[in-house]
């Protein structure tokens, strides 16, 4: 199927941050066959008019915990060590697959409607979370969360070790390479050592990412200290864990000495300035991170934390944020940032998205310019950063497929969702002891 958006201008995210105006952007298939002003030659089955606005790849949410959806706003007012133990985990032991399903949607949509077209998820009951993902038609780097408390440690046995087999098996590379699978370790601070060493081998044996929670807080960096004498990025390359295309979560308190080995392995930074700004854990040293030479990308970490994923909200954060850290106005520009939403993500997440280019996947959103906060416009790319909203995504084309547009998702029958969480997932997982 071919399909020509036109009347458009397109923000290309390529390396000389181009805005296109009176762009032709060719769809076949699942990739994007060309980008011009002039049109293209052939027959197209559909021509979509982009009325003025404006087309960019769509967002990379680079880490989530897409079912969490359900504690939004739960536990509120606490660290990240009371809120987790007394709140989120009580809660979580409760989950159980229809619970899941409907959550999963929940987050799901709330993304595609804000522009979201690719998530790197870690979380609990996998299977269904992929059968989601798969139904809505984005695309999903989708991991376990490994987590190792125990004395003897036997792979043949271990929960997340056979979590990640299974899914390994069954859904890597699925619909070719909507959904990848990654090996994960929760954190240095939920895992010891023999884990490590097998998600590592795991990973690597069967050409997998890999990703983990680093540094978040200071206290998980400085008990990673006090344990090994070194940092959590530093202890787990010991390990072999970094030897694989590698993401790491949060990277709050990571030092210059971290940055040296992320930029040698190619570890890519997650930055979540919302969720980590909401739960007091700091402020990642973003700039200094990018002057080290490491890829720095956007995520929204779980509502539960964020407390939406409205990922024009994030971009917005990440935008400012560090200007003021730093006292510097230059600090991060708004193509900086947008990157980071973009470009950047897909080359963390190994994908061939977050550019408008021939080749790439067609993951596009377009973006309604006519809106009061859009107005007038004087730069395309500040607008974006600094000044819109999820709620001005008119379209979302996630692999080809429009699978959102005005206010109507193509792939998720939301009413039913809705009534799923409202009338089922909350009775379940709040019920009075």
């Amino acid at each position: 199927m071919a399909i020509l958006i036109h009347n458009c201008t397109a923000v290309l995210m390529d390396e000389a941050g181009t805005v296109l105006p009176g762009a032709y952007v060719a769809v076949e298939g699942s990739q994007i066959r060309s980008v011009g002003t002039a049109r293209p030659e052939g027959v197209f089955t559909e021509e979509i008019d982009g009325q003025g606005n404006v087309l960019m790849p769509g967002f990379v949410n680079a880490h989530t915990h897409v079912p969490m959806t359900a504690m939004r706003g739960y536990g509120d007012g606490n660290n990240l060590q009371d809120w987790l133990h007394n709140y989120i985990f009580p809660v979580e032991a409760r989950w159980d697959d229809r619970a899941i399903r409907c959550c999963t949607n929940l987050g799901l949509a709330e993304m595609i409607a804000s522009g979201v077209t690719t998530i790197a998820d870690m979380y609990m009951h996998t299977d269904v979370i992929a059968q989601e993902v798969a139904s809505a038609g984005i695309s999903a780097n989708l991991s376990v969360g490994g987590v190792f408390f125990d004395e003897s440690f036997d792979p043949d046995t271990n929960h997340d070790c056979v979590a990640q087999r299974e899914l390994t098996e069954k859904w890597h590379n699925y619909n070719d390479g909507q959904i990848q699978v990654d090996a994960s370790i929760h954190g240095e601070y939920t895992s010891s050592a023999p884990l490590w060493q097998w998600m590592a081998g795991y990973a690597h044996d069967h050409g997998l990412g890999m990703h983990v929670h680093i540094s978040e807080t200071k206290a998980e960096h400085e008990a990673s200290l006090t344990r090994h004498g070194k940092t959590p990025i530093q202890i787990l390359n010991d390990y072999g864990v970094w030897d694989v295309r590698a993401i790491a979560a949060h990277c709050v308190w990571t030092t210059p000495e971290d940055w040296a080995i992320m930029a040698e392995k190619g570890i890519s930074a997650i930055h979540n300035p919302m969720s980590n700004l909401k739960l007091g854990s700091g402020i990642a040293p973003v700039p200094a991170m990018q002057k080290a030479g490491v890829n720095v990308c956007l995520g929204t970490d779980g509502v539960s934390s964020n407390n939406c994923t409205d990922f024009f909200g994030d971009l917005k954060l990440a935008a400012i944020l560090h200007n003021g850290a730093n006292c510097d106005p230059l600090a991060l520009l708004p193509l900086d940032a947008l990157r980071m939403a973009t470009a950047n993500g897909g080359k963390a997440l190994g994908r061939k998205t977050g550019m408008i280019q021939a080749g790439y996947d067609a993951d596009l959103i377009l973006v309604d310019f006519s809106h009061l906060n859009l107005t007038p416009c004087h730069s395309v790319l500040s607008n974006l950063a600094y000044a819109a909203h999820g709620s001005d995504v008119c379209m979302n084309m996630a692999r080809g497929k429009v699978i959102y547009k005005d206010g109507t998702f193509r792939t998720i029958d939301i009413d039913r969702v809705k009534r799923e969480v409202a009338q089922y997932a909350l009775p379940l997982l709040f019920q009075t002891k």
